[in-house]
Parts: C-alpha cells; sequence; structure tokens
C-alpha cells in the first residue's frame, strides 16, 4: 500500500454504492466455455465483465472490513488489508474505458448466429447451510436491499468472431490485464496479513479463541478471495498464455487426477523429510485409475512453488502434509522402514471424484473435531506469522503445521464445517477419525462444473 493512499469520503461513498449491488457468481463449466480460442473480442467482453464486477466485490470487502466486531476493524494489519482493497478498487472504477466506434459496439452485442449462450450456472450446494430467513439466496447471493443486475449469462458472452478488431481494442486489453497484474500482486500477503491482525487482536484483548462472528467473517472473506483471484487469474492466462490444447487460462480441460495427486504427494512428502530431517518419510500408497480426467484446476489440488493462482498450500498437499506429520509424531524417526503407509484412494461416480485420504497418525478426540475446522487453531506450540511475511510472493511458505490456517483454508464451517477450496466449485470435504488409531478425510470434487460460486 502507498503510503500516501487513503479513503477519502468521495471514494467511501462509491464504496457503498458498490456495496449495494450483488456479486454475480461464475461456474468453472461457464469460464472455460467462455475462453476457448478467445479472439481480442472475447478478451474485450472479458474486460468489461470484470472491470464491473470486481468492483462490486471489493466494494463488499471493503465494507465489511471496516464493520467487523469487538475492534478488530481497527488493528493495524486489518487496516492495511482494508487499503489494499480499497486502492485496488478505485483503480478499476477509474480506469480509462476503451472508445468504440459504433460498428465494434455492434459486434460486442451480436448474438451467436445458433443462439447459443453460455449454460445458466446451477446453485453452489455449499450455500444451502447458509440459507436462512432474512439471509442472502443462493446463487449470486442477492437481497432485498440490493440492486438487481443482468443474469451474468448475458453479460459475459458475446459473438466475436470474423471481426477485423482496431489497435485500440488489443492496447486496452493490454492495459487492463497490467492493471489487474498489479492488483493481484498486491494482494499476494492478505492471508497472512489477516492473520497478523487477527493475532493482534488477540493480544490486545487478551482472547485464546475467536468468536462465531469473527470465524463467519473469515469464511466469507476468504471464499470471496478464492473468487477475485480465480477471476484475475483467469483473465491474466487468456491475455498472456500461449494456446494449449488442454487449457483454458487455468482451468485444465483434461485434468489427470492420478498425476495431480501423485504431484502433491511427492511435495508433501519432500516438505515432511525436510522439516523432520529423515531420509525417508512415511510412504504413500495411491490408487487410481490411470485414465481419469476431468475439468478442474490443478492448482486446486496440488502443490507447486507457483502455480496458476500464486497460492502455495492447496487441497490435497495440506491434508497429506497434515497426515505425514500425524504418522511421523506418533511413531518417531527412529525406524523409518516400519512407519505406516498412507493410503490414498481415487474413485469416480458419476456426480463427484472421491479422493479419500487415510492415515494411522492416532486420530483425534472427539471433543477436538469442531476445533480443527475453526481458523487459528492448530495442534502444534510455538509458531506464529513470519515477520517477513509481507515480502512473500504467496500466501503460505508450507510448513509442517502451526499457523492454525491449513484445515480451514480447505474447509470452512456452516457454521464451522464448510469447504472452501474443496466447495468453491460445488465439491466438499469431511473427515472422520478414529482416535488411538487414525484419520480417513473425503475430498469430493464436483464433476460437472456446473456449480456457480458460493457467493455471500
Amino acid at each position: 500500500m502507498s503510503a500516501a493512499f487513503r479513503i477519502t469520503s468521495a471514494l467511501w461513498d462509491k464504496i457503498h454504492h458498490f456495496a449495494s449491488f450483488p456479486q454475480t457468481g461464475v461456474s468453472l463449466q461457464q469460464m472455460a466455455l467462455f475462453g476457448q480460442n478467445p479472439s481480442q473480442g472475447t478478451l474485450l467482453k472479458g474486460s468489461q465483465f470484470l472491470a464491473e464486477e470486481l468492483p462490486v466485490r471489493l466494494a463488499h470487502r471493503v465494507k465489511e472490513l471496516d464493520e467487523l466486531p469487538h475492534n478488530l476493524s481497527g488493528m493495524p494489519s486489518i487496516k492495511k488489508v482494508k487499503h489494499w482493497y480499497a486502492q485496488s478498487f478505485e483503480e478499476l472504477i477509474t480506469f480509462p474505458k476503451p472508445t468504440l466506434n459504433e460498428q465494434i459496439r455492434q459486434a460486442l452485442n451480436t448474438p451467436h448466429p445458433n443462439g447459443f449462450q453460455l449454460p445458466e450456472a446451477t446453485p453452489n450446494p455449499a450455500m444451502r447451510k447458509f440459507i436462512v430467513p432474512g439471509s442472502p439466496a443462493a446463487g449470486n447471493g442477492i437481497q432485498n436491499r440490493t440492486k438487481l443486475r443482468i443474469p451474468m449469462e448475458r453479460r459475459y458472452y458475446a459473438h466475436t468472431g470474423e471481426v477485423d478488431w482496431p489497435p485500440e481494442v488489443r492496447d486496452y486489453n493490454s492495459r487492463f490485464t497490467k492493471c489487474l497484474d498489479v492488483i493481484k500482486r498486491r494482494h499476494d500477503p492478505t492471508v497472512t496479513t489477516v492473520a497478523q491482525g487477527v493475532l493482534e487482536w488477540k493480544r490486545s484483548q487478551n482472547e485464546k479463541e475467536i468468536g462465531l462472528d469473527v470465524q463467519a467473517w473469515l469464511d466469507r472473506f476468504y471464499m470471496s478471495r478464492i473468487g477475485i483471484r480465480f477471476l484475475i487469474g483467469q483473465h491474466i492466462a487468456l491475455n498472456t498464455l500461449e494456446a494449449h490444447k488442454d487449457y483454458v487460462g487455468i482451468i485444465c480441460t483434461n485434468t489427470n487426477v492420478r498425476d495431480v495427486v501423485h504431484e502433491a504427494i511427492e511435495n508433501a512428502r519432500f516438505v515432511c523429510e525436510e522439516h523432520y530431517a529423515m531420509f525417508k518419510g512415511p510412504p504413500v500408497q495411491l490408487i487410481c485409475p490411470d485414465s481419469l480426467y476431468f475439468a478442474y484446476v490443478p492448482g486446486h489440488l496440488r502443490f507447486r512453488a507457483t502455480d496458476a493462482e500464486g497460492a502455495r498450500s492447496h487441497i490435497c498437499f495440506e491434508l497429506l502434509k497434515n497426515s505425514l506429520r500425524a504418522v511421523v509424531e506418533r511413531f518417531g524417526t527412529s525406524d523409518e522402514a516400519r512407519l505406516p503407509p498412507i493410503k490414498v484412494v481415487v474413485i469416480e461416480g458419476n456426480e463427484d471424484i472421491t479422493i479419500k485420504i487415510s492415515d494411522e497418525g492416532g486420530g483425534i478426540p472427539r471433543s477436538a473435531i469442531p476445533l480443527i475446522w475453526t481458523y487459528m487453531y492448530t495442534t502444534m506450540e510455538g509458531q506464529s506469522v513470519d515477520q517477513d511475511f509481507e515480502t512473500q510472493g504467496s500466501d503460505f511458505k508450507a510448513p509442517m503445521a502451526g499457523f492454525g490456517y491449513g484445515l480451514p483454508l480447505s474447509r470452512l464451517p456452516p457454521p464451522l464445517i464448510v469447504s472452501q477450496y474443496a466447495r468453491y466449485f460445488g465439491g466438499d470435504l469431511r473427515l472422520i477419525s478414529m482416535e488411538g488409531y487414525g484419520t480417513d478425510v473425503y475430498i469430493h470434487l464436483n464433476r460437472l462444473s456446473s456449480s456457480r460460486e458460493p457467493l455471500q
């Protein structure tokens, strides 16, 4: 954040205005269809959609950051994040719009000759748990007090083929993409900065735990963050990456589940061996069909040093890391050859692809099960936010545990048991533990890719 940036009263008025509009959920299927073989006109249509949608999402978050309970809004790190979001909001609403002649405007609004439209997204199952009388409805989160908007299926599509797009269209797309890249980089340390803010609040209030209202806010905030970064990352990829037969932006239309899970296994074992100074960590047995493919974002499932979204700890990697740690801490490192294996089983169903991760790490006491889905809870003591976290290029450095953000970043509650990455596109994550023996975790991935984002 620039030291000179501040939120003026005029900017606050605009933030409150944009926050009065509902957010528009997009499905993985819609994004994949929209981005196939994009022309400069298609990219322009995507730019226009994000120029409208992102300020609405950012405004919701700025307003919420300013109204947090228990004086959490007053913590220095929370203020810092609020200003990041407000600065990004201002940059987007003041970004110069392209000058288009009438011919180009007509081309952008011309329907497909065969009547094709993007398929309507289905309600995300994750929203069902949130719906109570008077709350935002499933789907776009439209409340009675908000203004209605044109359905996404009409805003996020144009028949833009066989048009000679002028240089100013390409120039606008390039400049807007660079603007989004700056915004994305600005928000890289958001997760750790918010965590620092919560720690500041806990210390100032001498509290050991955070309340359900703060938990609920963190759920909304981090789910929204995934969506914002996904839209930005997808748009940047469409504008900058070379075409690939298996990819539409950062969406792999032909994701090999075995390859992705195997990569997560290898990276999790590497982190485990490095952390515990082991020659060979616990073995991991993978049972998965070789030819299991579906459309998904591989970065949501695995660990990569620089994945498409800039995040470093995602579902499979984080859960495997937890299982490896549990096994090592239960059996020790003196006899690596006798460590029991962790078993990963992947099965394809009609609706879901399910990944089960089973370990013999001793399990979790039944009384502790609710706690592992809460933020800032960890079974390891003495770890805190890295003092250099603001200079890191991603959210995590991938320690074995201790920050309290591992499982909650794969799962968020309703009220305390709802996944983030797992549920973002209609999946789920469940845990069954047998104290004294081990734990089974089930990751459900939506094969249909038609669920819209669970926005609130």
